[in-house]
């Protein structure tokens, strides 16, 4: 197989995946009682090439999501031509933070106060303001905190300082249902915790949650972005 042929093919496969992935929003959207157009699609192209990125561009994406620095970095350097929103959604380092800021759209994953200045330094070099989520951890008391988030109890604490920060906005939460937990029931936790949220800061609408095996369960509790890798790209690569 040629290059141009194994190009055409991965594109041939990307779209389809990328048509049953935005079928089952549209149905997931349609069964909440929602608007179309209400959820945004975030590909997770962590492990995956450039070259992908470009094709997912060619075919209509526009928010590209990435867990690790040196990988979204190098990304987003090699793709500056393409007119792409960058979600940064991983852990993030406070040491890495400014550099994050240089080159992501978004920072989903905001999860402790020691971020905040590095984020706004990083943001202020750049000459703009940095969309920023929280992201709260769902995980039940007993789970030992397996997924990253900043504790319910502490949200407030956090979303004051990103909100007084002069470069930084807060635009919402970002949550992961924690492992071995049914979706429904983490993502019902997240609307109690999300309408205090926004009460407090109702401007901060944005709601970013589900991924490729609970996309429906936070469509239904009112996800306004889903992180799609597997479903939309295929099985990781082996080699890392």
């Amino acid at each position: 197989m040629t290059d141009h042929d194994a190009r055409e093919a991965r594109r041939t496969g990307l779209e389809a995946n990328l048509a049953s992935v935005r079928a089952r929003i549209d149905s997931a959207v349609h069964a909440a009682g929602r608007g179309a157009g209400e959820v945004t699609l975030t590909v997770v192209t962590k492990f995956f090439p450039a070259s992908d990125v470009r094709l997912l561009a060619d075919l209509g994406v526009v928010d590209v999501g990435e867990n690790r620095h040196q990988e979204a970095v190098d990304k987003a350097a090699v793709c500056e031509d393409l007119v792409l929103r960058w979600h940064y959604i991983g852990a993030l380092q406070s040491n890495k933070a400014a550099a994050v800021a240089s080159y992501a759209d978004l920072v989903e994953s905001v999860d402790r106060l020691k971020l905040v200045n590095g984020l706004g330094r990083g943001a202020e070099q750049r000459g703009r303001r940095l969309d920023c989520l929280l992201q709260v951890s769902l995980d039940p008391p007993e789970a030992g905190g397996q997924r990253a988030g900043v504790h319910p109890e502490d949200l407030a604490a956090l979303a004051a300082r990103v909100a007084d920060h002069d470069h930084l906005a807060l635009r919402g939460l970002m949550a992961v249902a924690p492992l071995g937990q049914e979706p429904d029931r983490s993502f019902a936790s997240l609307v109690e915790i999300r309408e205090r949220f926004l009460a407090e800061h109702p401007d901060a609408t944005v709601l970013s949650a589900g991924m490729s095996g609970d996309l429906e369960s936070a469509i239904s509790h009112g996800a306004t972005h889903v992180r799609i890798g597997r479903a939309v790209l295929g099985e990781r690569p082996l080699i890392k």
